[in-house]
């Protein structure tokens, strides 16, 4: 249970090994000059509670979660696992299909945002020709 397997431009930013784990994608250009660093998309891996109270998110369940962030208030809906290694390979192949373009973070913004996202667009495709 790794993330060898990680698609370009993808690279593990946190890994407990047992528990938490959290991939970024292309933190070389979310900086602030090229794209804005509170953007850059992230993908969680955790067991810790769903709620939204206090240090709920401290408490371990028996399910695993992969969510991806495309900034701290905008989060794709999350997959559930049984186990971390499912949920690994689950983040894995979700940053794939984000590389690949099949995940439309454009439906996922409240507030358009198109300058920016056309930027992203650009960059994802950089990447999905490596792949």
């Amino acid at each position: 249970m790794s993330y060898d397997d990680l698609p370009a431009g993808w690279q593990v930013w946190a890994d407990e090994h047992e528990g938490r784990s959290v991939l970024a994608y292309r933190p070389d250009v979310f900086n602030t000059k090229d794209f804005p660093a509170p953007c850059m998309p992230t993908i969680y891996v955790t067991n810790g509670s769903r709620k939204r109270r206090p240090g709920a998110s401290q408490v371990p369940t028996d399910t695993w979660h992969v969510s991806l962030f495309l900034e701290p208030e905008v989060e794709a809906p999350a997959e559930r696992y049984d186990s971390r290694a499912e949920a690994v390979a689950g983040a894995t192949d979700l940053a794939a299909r984000f590389v690949r373009g099949g995940v439309d973070y454009r439906d996922l913004y409240q507030v358009p945002r198109e300058e920016y996202l056309d930027r992203l667009d650009e960059l994802v495709g950089e990447n999905a020709s490596d792949e």
